[in-house]
């Protein structure tokens, strides 16, 4: 498999996006948490062009719908969030090529812009909400399109078709299957209840769990019809794009009775790669582009290396006004220069956790002197967001993904998921254990953690 190409399986349900969903965006959590993960990779991909096909885009039952429109544009506005808005520049040349190589095998397509009534050039929301998080400013050319009622076979045979047309344009791509998974989990879902959605949601999770995404392509229509599912057509597609893939799952959830998952796939060294930092990328510099958490770790820390002043954050709002345990990371010329961190949350808010522990990895890790304020210009910064820690064995232990914490008596020791050198849950163990003065061969308690890594 080319590791030119990467896929990526993402629900769009609006309330997921902040501006839209408000306190209620927590619910689905998980998901953009996974999803703000997913951006990280594709980020290190770094694609030509997304492909995008959604299965809310204008469709007709007997041809896919390729958008050849020079550029799109959309808003959440019926979703009361007119400010989240997304305008990108299509790959003409790509989305060209795929209608005439569908056409050339026989598979039906037409070109949006030719029909007015497909509305040329918009997106809808199950393009916007996953781009909100993955390319929200829309930096890169995009290819939308359209699922069709074809059989599932034909969206197979599409994906490959797209395939083969990035590589004959030498197209380093990505392709976004947006959809959402069974509408009918519960007696309260929007679509009415049936067992078989549970079923169904749990045949995909375990599908893609072993790395079994071709095997999508043979799911009984009638079944996946029962289920009320939107997505199975774009994640077939994206099989055919990414042929035996390897898979990974980062997360499935279900409020309000609707299944959402989000998972990637590719080649199984690009995905071992594209899930660790790039060597020497260590967090956020001056001057750069930074998220809130690590420009709040920077204020704080700049305002107490100089003048000995803790900063007051002020009124938190979204991620930052929740409580949580939170590491602070500080490296220059690449090389580690302080880390301090909390497992559990101990201040109100996210926000004053970051304010306390910026300034102790500053000033406070007994491995430094404190940080000098000459040192403060070329300061990388990074901001780990700690998930709930989870009792379990060390067949569960991932480095790559999880953190881990190692417990013996009242000794407790802490290391951070998806670290340079840190290739082997033995090396993971070994490493927090000497943290923790606990010797070799101690009984020792295990939990794993997922984080938010913000730079």
């Amino acid at each position: 498999m080319s590791r030119r190409f990467f896929g990526v399986i993402a629900p769009h349900p609006p309330i997921m996006v902040p501006e839209v969903g408000g306190a209620d965006a927590r619910v689905t959590e998980a998901s953009a948490a996974a999803m703000r993960e997913t951006a990280q990779m594709l980020r290190r991909f770094d694609p030509d062009v997304l492909v995008v096909m959604s299965p809310h885009a204008p469709a007709v039952s007997d041809a896919f719908v390729v958008e050849t429109s020079p550029r799109v544009a959309g808003s959440l506005a019926q979703f009361r969030a007119p400010e989240v808005r997304i305008a990108a520049r299509t790959d003409e040349a790509l989305a060209s090529a795929i209608l005439e190589d569908a056409s050339d095998a026989g598979i039906p397509v037409i070109d949006r812009a030719g029909y007015p009534a497909l509305h040329p050039g918009v997106l809808d929301h199950g393009y916007l909400v996953p781009m909100s998080f993955l390319d929200p400013d829309g930096r890169c050319p995009v290819v939308v399109l359209s699922l069709s009622w074809l059989p599932l076979a034909e969206h197979r045979r599409f994906g490959n078709v797209i395939a083969e047309a990035a590589e004959r344009l030498g197209r380093r791509a990505a392709f976004v299957a947006s959809g959402d998974c069974s509408h009918r989990l519960t007696p309260s879902a929007p679509a009415g209840y049936s067992p078989r959605g549970a079923v169904f949601d749990a045949m995909l999770v375990d599908a893609l769990k072993h790395g079994r995404l071709d095997d999508l392509a043979n799911t009984d229509l009638a079944f996946a019809e029962e289920a009320g599912e939107c997505g199975l057509r774009s994640f077939v597609t994206l099989s055919g794009f990414v042929p035996n893939a390897a898979t990974r799952v980062l997360a499935y959830e279900g409020p309000w009775g609707v299944g959402y998952l989000t998972a990637v796939a590719g080649d199984a060294a690009l995905l071992d790669e594209l899930a660790t930092p790039e060597a020497g990328v260590r967090g956020g510099m001056p001057g750069d582009e930074e998220s809130p958490p690590v420009a709040l770790a920077r204020r704080a820390i700049e305002s107490y290396v100089r003048t000995r002043r803790v900063i007051d954050p002020g009124p938190a709002e979204g991620l930052l006004a929740k409580p949580a345990g939170a590491f602070v990371s500080l490296h220059r010329g690449h090389e580690l220069r302080g880390c301090i961190g909390t497992i559990a949350p101990t201040a109100p808010t996210l926000a004053q956790e970051i304010v306390h522990n910026a300034i102790q990895a500053a000033t406070a890790d007994p491995r430094f002197p404190p940080l000098s304020p000459e040192e403060l210009d070329d300061l990388e910064i990074s901001v780990d967001v700690l998930h709930e820690p989870e009792p379990c064995s060390f067949a569960d232990l991932d480095p790559k993904r999880y953190g881990v914490i190692v417990s013996a008596d009242w000794r407790r020791g802490l290391l951070l998921p998806d670290l340079e050198g840190v290739d082997t849950p033995e090396q993971q163990v070994a490493i927090a254990m000497r943290k923790a003065g606990i010797a070799p061969g101690e009984h020792v308690r295990l939990e794993r953690f997922q984080v938010d890594r913000y730079r």
